[in-house]
Order: C-alpha cells, then sequence, then structure tokens
C-alpha cells in the first residue's frame, strides 16, 4: 500500500510532510502545483498524513471518489522520471 497527495495540496505544497518522511519519498518542484507521494518507496509510515496541515494525504484505498484520479497522478509523475 501507499499513500498519495491529493487535490487539497495543489498551489499549497506545504512541506512539512517531506519534513517527516524516513525514506525521502515525497518530491515536488517549485513549478509543480503540489507535491507527489512515490508510490514504489513509500513504506506506509503514516508519519506524512499527521503532518500535513490541509489533510491532503490519504492511503491510496481511502482516496475520497472525488480524488481517486489521484493516484495515477501521483504514480505518473514517477513515471516520467521527474
Amino acid at each position: 500500500m501507499t499513500h498519495v497527495i491529493a487535490e487539497p495540496c495543489i498551489n499549497v505544497k506545504d512541506k512539512a510532510c517531506v519534513d517527516v518522511c524516513p525514506v525521502d519519498c515525497i518530491h515536488g518542484k517549485d513549478e509543480d502545483p503540489q507535491l507527489y507521494i512515490n508510490p514504489n518507496d513509500c513504506i506506509d509510515c503514516t508519519l506524512c498524513v499527521d503532518a500535513c496541515p490541509v489533510d491532503a494525504i490519504f492511503a491510496e484505498e481511502d482516496l475520497p471518489a472525488k480524488w481517486k484520479n489521484f493516484a495515477k497522478i501521483n504514480a505518473d509523475y514517477y513515471a516520467k522520471g521527474s
């Protein structure tokens, strides 16, 4: 299982989640609209969930239906080598 960053992160990009991630799997460039979690590196520790001030991070299976597409958005970010 992996965690996913969803819509509430767009244009916020608070990096508190980056600071607590023990495997450094959360990234995003300044020009990116949001931060992303690498699904291959996430160890499901949940530290990022508690650190996120806008409640944008969910376990993939717990993503609200309206944000299910963000699982693919996060995975695609790393698939393209960002």
